[in-house]
C-alpha cells in the first residue's frame, strides 16, 4: 500500500490518496470520528456497477450507519445538468445533510459529476471517490475540480471541490477494456512530459511491463503521477497559472474530441493534442527534431493514435479549440514544452501555427 498525502490549500483541508491492490484497507481508512452514524450515497454508472457496486457497499454499511446507492447511464454524453437534477432529487428525498457523504464509484465521468453535486448541495457536502478507470486514479480524482458539460461545451460547469478521501484499488484495473488502460496513459505520459523527465524516460524504458500490468510497475507508476499532479496542485489549487500547465494538449485534444462526436476517448485526443503541442514546441526550436519524433513515437507501444482521418477539417478543429474554456482575454493559453520535462503557459500561439499543427496529424501514408 502507498499513501499520497495531499497538503491544506486555500480551496480545502489535505486529504489521503490511498493506492492499495484490494478493498482490505477501505474501510478502516474510512472510519473516522466523521463518518460515525453518517450516511453514505455510492454514486455508480452503469458500467461500473454490476462489476463492483456490491462489494463496495457490503464494505460501506460496515463504516456507515446507512448506504444508499444511485446508478446514471455510462457515457460522456450523460455527464450533464439532466442527470446532476436527479442526483440531487434524490439527495433531497434521502434528507441527506451536510455531513453525510458521497461516494464516487467510477472513472472520470461519474467522478466529475458526483464531485460537482457534492460541491452544490447544500453549497458543499463530503466527498469520497474510489476511481475504477486508469485515466481517473492518476487524473481526474486528484486536485477537486469537478464540472459537467453544456451541451458540446466541455466541463464548462464546474466548480472546485476538495475530496475527504481517494481510494485507488488498482485490481480494477484487471477489467478495464485494453482502449481504456490506453485513455489512462496518455494523462500519465503528460504528467512526464510537463514535469519530470526522468519519469518520462521510465514509462519509454518500461512499456512493455506496464502494458502487461505487472503489480510492482502499475503501482509505482500511479503513486509517482499522484505525486506529480498533488503537487502542481498544492502550489496553485485554484489554476489561476501554473496548475495550467496540466492542460498540455487538453486544447486541440478538447477541439477534436467534440470533432469526432465523443467516438474518440479523452486520452486518445489528449494524446493527439500533445502531439500537436510537442509539434509547435518543436518549430519554435524548444526541442529538437529527435526528442519531437520520441515523443510521437512513444505513444505508439501505449496503444494511442498518432494520426487523424482525412476527412477531419483542421479548420474547423481550430474553430472548436476557441469555444474552450481555457481561453484569456480572447487568447488561446496554449501549453508547450520548453523542454522535455518542462512546461509552459504560452498566449502567443498563432492560428497558423495551430493549423500546422493539425494538419501534421492528418497523413494519410503515415
Amino acid at each position: 500500500m502507498s499513501v499520497v498525502k495531499i497538503k491544506d490549500t486555500v480551496s480545502g483541508p489535505g486529504y489521503d490518496i490511498v493506492i492499495t491492490r484490494g478493498l482490505d484497507e477501505l474501510a478502516d481508512n474510512l472510519k473516522k470520528p466523521e463518518t460515525e452514524n453518517r450516511r453514505a450515497l455510492i454514486v455508480t454508472d452503469s458500467n461500473v456497477g454490476p462489476l463492483y457496486l456490491e462489494s463496495v457497499k457490503s464494505v460501506l454499511i460496515t463504516v456507515f450507519k446507512d448506504v444508499e446507492d444511485f446508478t446514471v447511464p455510462a457515457g460522456e454524453e450523460n455527464k450533464n445538468l439532466d442527470r446532476v437534477r436527479d442526483i440531487l432529487k434524490k439527495l433531497v428525498s434521502l434528507k441527506f445533510d451536510r455531513k453525510d457523504f458521497i461516494i464516487a464509484l467510477g472513472g472520470g465521468v461519474i467522478g466529475d459529476m458526483a464531485g460537482f453535486v457534492s460541491a452544490v448541495y447544500l453549497r458543499g457536502i463530503r466527498f469520497v471517490q474510489i476511481p475504477t478507470t486508469l485515466l481517473s486514479q492518476t487524473d481526474s480524482s486528484i486536485g477537486g475540480k469537478t464540472g459537467v458539460d453544456l451541451d458540446e461545451y466541455k466541463n464548462m460547469v464546474g466548480a472546485f471541490h476538495q475530496h475527504s478521501f481517494v481510494y485507488i484499488n488498482t485490481a480494477f484495473l484487471r477489467t478495464l477494456p485494453k482502449r481504456q488502460f490506453a485513455s489512462g496513459m496518455a494523462e500519465i505520459i503528460k504528467h512526464g512530459l510537463i514535469r519530470d523527465n526522468a519519469y518520462y524516460e521510465w514509462l519509454v524504458n518500461n512499456f512493455n511491463e506496464i502494458n502487461d500490468q505487472e503489480s510492482d510497475v502499475i503501482e509505482k507508476m500511479i503513486r509517482i503521477s499522484c505525486e506529480i499532479k498533488a503537487r502542481v496542485v498544492e502550489e496553485d489549487p485554484t489554476e489561476q497559472g501554473l496548475r495550467a500547465i496540466l492542460n498540455f494538449g487538453h486544447t486541440i485534444g478538447h477541439a477534436i474530441e467534440k470533432y469526432s462526436g465523443f467516438t474518440l476517448l479523452h486520452g486518445e485526443c489528449v494524446a493527439l493534442g500533445m502531439i500537436a503541442a510537442s509539434y509547435i514546441s518543436y518549430c519554435r526550436g524548444n526541442i529538437d527534431t529527435e526528442e519531437f519524433y520520441e515523443i510521437r513515437d512513444m505513444f505508439l507501444p501505449f496503444y494511442l493514435p498518432l494520426t487523424l482521418p482525412d476527412d477531419y477539417d483542421p479548420k474547423e478543429i481550430l474553430k472548436l479549440s476557441k469555444s474552450d474554456k481555457k481561453m484569456d482575454g480572447g487568447r488561446i493559453r496554449f501549453i508547450l514544452l520548453k523542454k522535455v520535462g518542462k512546461a509552459v503557459i504560452d498566449t502567443a500561439v498563432t492560428d497558423e501555427e495551430i493549423l500546422n499543427a493539425i494538419d501534421q496529424l492528418i497523413i494519410k501514408d503515415y
